[in-house]
Formats: structure tokens, C-alpha cells, sequence
């Protein structure tokens, strides 16, 4: 559970409100508001028929990540690596670049290349759009990620960033930050979501292209190295209820992923948003990243309090932590830490039902989800939120879910079975009414997806099924 995410989730569903009536001002709103060398086989191509939308029509992911996708784009001083698991290099800089850090006042200059997307028509012309990516930045070195779109009435957005992404924390890299104020009358990004101020008008964003700058430390031979960056659109109705699923695929299935309490962390690392209620999504990462056999080394954690238990929660809520937004909620930083570990993809999305998150589970790929609600919303939790992160790490036999939910007093006690109706209205609506009967937003189905570059072929073809991999 984390207050922060809670601010940002209902200030995007206030914005988009007062769009449509003209009641207030968006920036009245906004003041509410490692990884080593890889080792394996990897493809260069994929089905044609792996972008495209989830079952209900209203969501599409679509990547670049094989050695042929990477070659369709633009590069600029980049480089397509033709050896090991596909990716762009920086090898040639074109200029260099000055930026100032916000959160530290520090300006430096860095060397910079860019590669930029071939446009993509999107499937589902969108309401919203998510980036994610996987990269590694050693020492020195960091990314800024930028959308540029084209709406529906054929005019463009500006180049919105979408994230300045360091694998690191120190003072040889800007601070990882989400970008506020970015808007042009048509839509805007609140953190990590880029969204359409008024839907009601019917405009939509039909496509997009992706643009990534690599920067380095002038004078070195250090390069930022990404693996895959992808959008996912969605243009998902606004509904308090969704419709109900039959229990299927992943019934009487439970994954062994380890479990760890946020709430035993609260108070620790105030510059890290304090612990506690406000670490729910590195703490469920840090799950699932450790389902797949991955973990920081000794090394990694010699930073954190010895007195501290299970330190690599403190180190996951350190990396992921985004300075503007002031807290760990990032849907996206917390996808591109998990791809940190060695071969592992990570990406944002959304889902269509909870059918769909069984095909998952059933194929062995936890996921982590999103939601929002009143304590009376999900019996067994015992609280309410107004934005949370846990794991589905399975499915009773009568096809209840089964989750690792972080906000739990101790790590025994993360394992809950949560109702099936409850958990999928509250997860995939994106309309709610808190408390008081104020109508705020849903998260409408969103999940991190975690996996190995390597994945089984039932892993493989679930998520080649759903347009990830």
C-alpha cells in the first residue's frame, strides 16, 4: 500500500474528470498529487501475430527487442548488437548534451547517441499509454526514454519524456526521475502514464514513435546498453464492475515465490519514502525477482543497515525509487529494476481478466498487480487503499486467488486467498468509490510481468499469446 501512489493515481483520475467539465486546473491537481553480461540462446524474430490486442480488444503491448526490431529504427551514434542477447549500444556519440539535475542543482555535460522507433499504428487507439524498458547503465552512464505520439485528429504531441533512467544512485549520474508538467492541451503524463485529458471527447493517441538517448560521461568508453523498450495502449471503458470470469486454466496451481512484509520495514530509509505502507511494489518485485532465482549480491547490500532484516527489500525500494515522484510507485523504474538481474525481461501492462492471469500462473510467471479499494471491497485484508501492489502466485481449486500481499505484519503471514469476484472488480475496474462516496479511478488491470530471457515453451507461448515476448 503506498500513500504516494494513492495521490498520483487519484490526481490522473481527477485530471481527466476535470478535463471533461472544466471545473479545475490541471496544475491546481498536480500539487495534489546491475546487470552483468548475459549468457544463452536468443531469437531474432518472433510470430507476426504476437503484438496483437488482449482478448476484449482494448489493450495492446508492442516492443522492440529482437536483433530485427532493433535494426527497423533510426540510430544516431547507436549500435544494433549482433552478438548475445539483442540490444542497442551507445559507440559513436553525436554531440554532447547539457542537463541539470533538478534534485541535485548539478549540470553536467554528457556524450549522447539516440535510436529512434519506426512509427507504430497502434491497435487500440489509446486512452493511455505506459513505457517500459530493460537496460543496463553501468557507472557513468544514464538513458531518457521519450514518447511521441499522433492523435486521432491528426496533429502530434510534443516529445514527452517518460523516464531518465540510472541503474544507480550516486554522484556520477542524475537522480532517476519521472518528469511533471508535461502536457499540451490534449493530453498529458502524469509520472509514468501518458493519458488523454479528455476521453470523453472521443480523441485518442493512433500512434507513437519511442525515442532513447544513451549518455555517458564525456571522454569514457562506458555505454548504457538496452535490451527492450516498449509502449503498452490501452483504451479500457470506464466501468465500477467488470464482468465476472469462470474459474479455468490455473486452478489448484501455487507457485513457491518467497514472501516479504513491507509493514516490517516502516520507518527505515526516510529518503527512500520511509518503509512501510509506502514500499509495497520493490517489496513485491523483489518477490518475484527472487522467484526467478535472481538476488543483489553481498556486495550490493553492504549499503544497508545490518540491524535490518531481509535487506534487499531496502535495496529494491532504494533502486527504484523515482526523486520527483518522491516514492517507489513507479510502475516502469520498478519493471526496469527487476531487469537489472541477469537475463531478465520485465515489462508494464495491462490484463483483460483474471482468465488471463491464470495462464500465467499456470505456466509458472507469477505476476504483480495493481488495485484499489475500501476495506469492505476484499474481505481478508483487513484494510483499504487507494493504491497497492501484490503478487498472484496462484489459484485455489474453486478458483480464488491466491496472493503474496505485502501490506502483512510479519513475512509468514504475506500468503492471503482472496475471493475471485472481489480481487477482479477491484483490480481490472476503473471507476471506485472511496469511503466517503467520492468516485476516483481504477488501475483497470495493470501488472508487472517478470521472465527470464530464457523462458519455457509453455511460458514462451503464454507470453507470446498476450503480445510480451
Amino acid at each position: 500500500m503506498t500513500s504516494r501512489s494513492a495521490n498520483r493515481r487519484t490526481v490522473l483520475a481527477a485530471a481527466v474528470a476535470a478535463a471533461a467539465s472544466a471545473v479545475a486546473a490541471p496544475a491546481a491537481l498536480a500539487a495534489d498529487t546491475r546487470s552483468g553480461g548475459t549468457t544463452g540462446t536468443y531469437g531474432t524474430g518472433r510470430p507476426a501475430w504476437r503484438h496483437r490486442p488482449g482478448k476484449a480488444g482494448n489493450v495492446e503491448f508492442h516492443d522492440w527487442a529482437t536483433q530485427r526490431e532493433w535494426a527497423s529504427g533510426r540510430g544516431k551514434g547507436t549500435r544494433v548488437l549482433s552478438i548475445g542477447r539483442p540490444g542497442i549500444v551507445l559507440t559513436s556519440p553525436v554531440g554532447t548534451t547539457s542537463y541539470k539535475d533538478p534534485h541535485t542543482g548539478k549540470q553536467a555535460d554528457w556524450e549522447y547517441a539516440t535510436w529512434t522507433s519506426p512509427v507504430h499504428e497502434c491497435a487500440v487507439p489509446a486512452g493511455e499509454a505506459i513505457a517500459s524498458w530493460n537496460a543496463h547503465t553501468p557507472e557513468g552512464t544514464w538513458i531518457r526514454i521519450e514518447l511521441r505520439g499522433t492523435y486521432s485528429d491528426g496533429t502530434s504531441t510534443p516529445w514527452y519524456t517518460m523516464g531518465i533512467w540510472t541503474s544507480g544512485d550516486g554522484a556520477d549520474v542524475p537522480r532517476r526521475t519521472s518528469v511533471d508538467g508535461q502536457k499540451d492541451g490534449k493530453s498529458s503524463v502524469w509520472t509514468d502514464t501518458f493519458s488523454i485529458d479528455d476521453s470523453a471527447s472521443g480523441l485518442r493517441l493512433r500512434s507513437y514513435r519511442l525515442r532513447l538517448t544513451l549518455c555517458r560521461t564525456p571522454g569514457s568508453e562506458a555505454t548504457p546498453t538496452v535490451w527492450r523498450a516498449g509502449v503498452m495502449c490501452s483504451d479500457v471503458p470506464d466501468r465500477f464492475e467488470v464482468p465476472a470470469s469462470e474459474p479455468g486454466l490455473g486452478r489448484a496451481v501455487e507457485l513457491k515465490v518467497p514472501r516479504y512484509s513491507q509493514e516490517i520495514h516502516k520507518g527505515q530509509y526516510p529518503e527512500y519514502d520511509n518503509g512501510g505502507e509506502a514500499w509495497c511494489s520493490p517489496t513485491s518485485s523483489q518477490m518475484i525477482i527472487e522467484y526467478w532465482g535472481r538476488r543483489p549480491t553481498a556486495e550490493d547490500l553492504a549499503w544497508v543497515n545490518p540491524d535490518y532484516a531481509d535487506p534487499q527489500v531496502c535495496h529494491a525500494a532504494r533502486y527504484t525509487y523515482d526523486y520527483q515522484y518522491e516514492g517507489c510507485g513507479n510502475w516502469p523504474f520498478n519493471s526496469a529494476y527487476a531487469s537489472t538481474y541477469r537475463d531478465m525481461n520485465a515489462v508494464v501492462t495491462r490484463l483483460n481478466s483474471l482468465n488471463d492471469a491464470e495462464e500465467f500462473v499456470a505456466a509458472g510467471i507469477p505476476l504483480i498487480t495493481s488495485q484499489s479499494f475500501i476495506e469492505s471491497e476484499l474481505d481478508g485484508a483487513g484494510y483499504g487503499t487507494s493504491g497497492h501492489l501484490m503478487t498472484v502466485i496462484g489459484f485455489t481449486k474453486s478458483g480464488d486467488v491466491i496472493a503474496n500481499d505485502p501490506n502483512s505484519p510479519d513475512n509468514p503471514s504475506v500468503r492471503h486467498v482472496y475471493k475471485r469476484r472481489q480481487f477482479e472488480n477491484i483490480w481490472l475496474r476503473t471507476k471506485r468509490k472511496n469511503a466517503d462516496g467520492k468516485v476516483l479511478s481504477g488501475t483497470g488491470g495493470v501488472c508487472y510481468i517478470y521472465w527470464p530471457v530464457n523462458p519455457t515453451r509453455a511460458q514462451r507461448r503464454v507470453l507470446h499469446k498476450h503480445g510480451v515476448c
